[in-house]
């Protein structure tokens, strides 16, 4: 069980600032952004410009493989519109 927090457009998107989901140990980085986009399809928008971050270490979103301890929180950030 991990927990996913949400920040700014993402968090709006989601309609929550954070959640626990549970998810296998191991897990490729873009299996888990998968799980999270399952649950808020709305992201599907903003996939390809977020920061994903394991234990505040951003992470590509690709097929490297994440070890997930129970408790580690993820976050998804999306970019800060300047003016």
């Amino acid at each position: 069980v991990v927990e996913v927090l949400y920040f700014a457009k993402s968090a709006e998107i989601a309609g929550i600032r954070s959640e626990t989901i549970s998810v296998p140990q191991e897990i490729k980085a873009l299996q888990l952004w998968n799980e999270i986009e399952t649950r808020h399809p709305g992201l599907a928008d903003v996939r390809n410009q977020v920061i994903f971050a394991v234990r505040q270490e951003y992470v590509e979103l690709g097929d490297q493989l994440l070890l997930l301890q129970s408790g580690d929180e993820i976050a998804v950030i999306p970019p800060i519109s300047g003016g």
